[in-house]
């Protein structure tokens, strides 16, 4: 099991700064929970606590961006996505080179409760046309990512895990935005993973290789722009297709992956693993997992269901 990618965000961010001096952070009185304390403790001078008014930060952050420099904001995903508004307009309209960071997503978060899961976030973020949507599935690619996002250009909503996830990746990985990583080949199936459930996804997978099932695995960390090309390109080979995502099956993963399908005509039949169309509630992680069935046993479950009829 590795590291939560809040974790990895926060060790790579103080990383970064060191070599870029144009880094600006910023929170909103969640320093300790965003893991954004790193780099407040290295570079104090860089660092802006603007308490609980993420409105403002937005503003900020987009002020900083026109100013040259390269500000990462910072909050749960469920309070950032609760200023839409604010980020369409002053980030988004105005092209702002500002790198939303919303932690805490999906029912991963555990405890807390519905109040600040982040259940809805890619469905609003992709909707903006120059916003980048990315999610990545562990730590090395988390912090590759992070590389990406200071040669980046434009908007970006980086949406990271409370939770620790595990590792799918070795250390060569290279993060190439706007593609789809492959990472298992399949015959009968494929499953479109993102974030915190790829490893699920990944042991699930395997844990089936053993009842005879041949099932691939790619893992979308770019949620937009989305790899068309790759979705196509599964449809013509495997039956079915499955997304799994700590998200609303309405909007995220799963409806941007059913766009492609509707619109490129594919025959490949989809099927959505995530929250189905209900709100979030209080419980540990991995009871919110079991009852969801986004644990690996609940997706190998789905899984050999899916494939098999």
């Amino acid at each position: 099991m590795g590291q939560a990618t809040r974790n990895s965000f926060g060790d790579a961010v103080a990383k970064l700064g060191e070599e870029f001096k144009e880094i600006i952070v910023l929170d909103a009185d969640l320093s300790k929970s965003t893991k954004s304390e790193s780099f407040s403790k290295k570079f104090p001078e860089r660092f802006f606590q603007m308490g609980i008014q993420e409105a403002n930060m937005i503003g900020v952050a987009a002020g900083l961006a026109f100013a040259g420099k390269i500000p990462f904001l910072c909050s749960f995903g469920a309070f950032l996505t609760g200023r839409f508004d604010t980020i369409r307009v002053t980030v988004g309209y105005a092209d702002a080179n500002v790198r939303l960071v919303g932690t805490h997503s999906g029912i991963g978060i555990g405890e807390d409760g519905y109040s600040q899961m982040a259940l809805e976030d890619l469905a609003c973020m992709r909707t903006l046309p120059n916003m980048a949507v990315l999610q990545p599935a562990d730590d090395i690619e988390a912090k590759a990512m992070m590389r990406y996002l200071i040669d980046h250009k434009g908007p970006a909503y980086i949406r990271l895990t409370r939770q620790n996830v595990i590792d799918v990746h070795k250390s060569d990985y290279k993060f190439q935005f706007g593609k789809g990583d492959e990472i298992l080949a399949g015959t009968d199936a494929v499953v479109f993973a993102t974030g915190g459930l790829t490893g699920n996804t990944f042991e699930a997978i395997q844990k089936l290789k053993s009842e005879g099932l041949s099932i691939g695995l790619v893992n979308f960390h770019s949620i937009k722009p989305l790899d068309k090309e790759c979705i196509v390109k599964w449809s013509q080979k495997v039956k079915h297709i499955i997304t799994a995502e700590d998200h609303n099956i309405l909007g995220g993963l799963g409806g941007a992956v059913a766009e492609v399908l509707a619109e490129q005509g594919a025959g490949a039949k989809l099927y959505r693993i995530g929250v189905r169309d209900t709100y979030g509630e209080s419980g540990t992680p991995e009871a919110l997992y079991e009852k969801h069935g986004l644990d690996v046993t609940g997706i190998a479950r789905t899984l050999k269901s899916v494939v098999k009829n």
